[in-house]
């Protein structure tokens, strides 16, 4: 995988400066050799009118052409160009490299042709012309600058090869590191992690993969937690429902009133659990049915705690409800809202002592209304907070059902109240009690 990146890399790299250099270079290629062959043009001009004043000096004193051939070949010398002078008729009387002397001139390469002229005669005319091979020429000095923008661009691209190498092994390292992971999670490893402590791009993609690895590792603690549980809490009625039915075959017990209201008691038991499951994947699949209508709170309070009062009384406990003056209507499935508040209340008799006493507070917050239940019971630890709501959990693992439930209540709680778009929250000091309290939409 490193190999196929740094391969890619490298052909994007080189491919990139390819491009930019060869746009360059025709760029640089076309307005040098035209600026160039324009700035010779000019300079050839000027060195035309000079020598234009001594031949037209030269011609003036002397009435010939004879004697000029050292001044031309002087003159080619100096500026590096070939020059040839004609007179008035055409014919060469100066050629620097004396191969068109005395001939008739037909110029079929560049150059500057100046007219020279004495007053207005015309005397002859030069031609100075780029030699071959000229180092100075616009052809040349544009190939020059290609060479030149090659040889960088070969430069650039071995560059470009070292850079590939170390900038692929930079990214590719953290990315195979991810790649064994994801494997290694995808076989069931949770507790494998990436270790990578970039701040970049790919840091935070390290630190997401961890954060995932982490809530995968403890959902599947859950789920494994879950099944267990749910296979306890299913075996222990079913253990005895089973050992009653056996013990009556068996003649060992008799099977009267006493015997089959046992029995119906732990086949209720059972029927609560699985009720209580199915709401829960419902309400976690958020596909719980519910019937939302405004609701008065204060009616909705005073039915629940008709059906807790008794129980509450029978242990010495007082239940006191505070409402403010006015609260304005709920938009609630109240059936569903009523189960929250039994579940809260049911916890609050089971884990407050006789002569204690219960509290539900209703108020108003902005556009929600808050629903407390406090009692002065035992508390929670700190340590268990965080778990409160998760099912199957208990404070006291060796509780026993009656006291204890199945874990999944305030579970329960938790996703009426969240599909209502409110949340709930535990506030406790272990030995002085607990306060649950949760939110629920007013009608606007």
């Amino acid at each position: 995988m490193i190999y196929r990146l740094q391969f890619r890399l490298l052909l994007a790299f080189a491919l990139v400066i390819i491009l930019a250099i060869g746009t360059v270079s025709i760029f640089v290629g076309r307005t040098m050799r035209n600026e160039v062959q324009l700035y010779q043009e000019q300079v050839d001009q000027i060195r035309a009118v000079r020598m234009q004043r001594f031949l037209v000096r030269h011609y003036t004193e002397r009435g010939t052409w004879i004697g000029i051939q050292p001044f031309i070949e002087q003159s080619a010398n100096l500026y590096g160009r070939r020059v040839v002078l004609t007179d008035k008729n055409g014919i060469v009387v100066g050629d620097s490299e004396r191969e068109l002397l005395r001939q008739h001139y037909i110029s079929d390469t560049p150059g500057t042709p100046v007219v020279v002229r004495s007053t207005n005669e015309k005397l002859g005319t030069i031609y100075i012309n780029v030699v071959e091979n000229d180092p100075t020429s616009a052809v040349a000095l544009t190939k020059f600058i290609n060479r030149f923008l090659l040889l960088g661009a070969i430069l650039a691209i071995v560059l470009a090869a070292i850079a590939t190498i170390l900038l692929s092994r930079r990214i590719a390292n953290p990315i195979k590191e991810l790649t064994i992971a994801a494997r290694r999670l995808g076989e069931g490893d949770f507790s494998h992690r990436v270790k990578h402590s970039g701040k970049g791009e790919m840091g935070e993609l390290a630190q997401t993969f961890n954060s995932m690895a982490d809530s995968l590792e403890k959902a599947e603690m859950l789920r494994k937690n879950m099944v267990a549980d749910v296979a306890h809490e299913l075996r222990t009625p079913i253990s005895h429902i089973r050992g009653q039915l056996e013990a009556i075959g068996d003649g060992l017990i008799k099977p009267d009133v006493r015997t089959f209201s046992s029995i119906y008691e732990e086949s209720i038991l059972l029927s609560r659990l699985i009720d209580d499951l199915q709401d829960l994947t419902l309400a976690e699949a958020g596909k719980l049915k519910m019937v939302r209508q405004a609701k008065d709170i204060p009616e909705l309070i005073d039915q629940t705690v008709q059906n807790i009062r008794p129980i509450a009384e029978s242990h010495g406990l007082s239940i006191n409800i505070r409402l403010p003056d006015k609260l304005p209507p709920c938009d609630i499935d109240a059936q569903r809202i009523g189960q929250v508040l039994r579940i809260l209340l049911d916890n609050a008799v089971a884990h407050t002592p006789d002569g204690g006493k219960i509290d539900i507070k209703a108020e108003q917050i902005e556009n929600f209304i808050e629903l407390s239940v406090s009692d002065t019971g035992e508390g929670i630890p700190e340590s268990d907070l965080p778990y409160i709501f998760e099912r199957f959990y208990r404070v006291d693992k060796s509780r026993a059902r009656a006291t204890g439930g199945q874990g999944l209540g305030l579970t329960i709680a938790r996703r009426l109240v969240e599909a209502h778009g409110g949340n709930i929250k535990v506030q406790s000091d272990q030995g002085k009690g607990s306060r649950f309290a949760f939110t629920i939409p007013a009608v606007q």
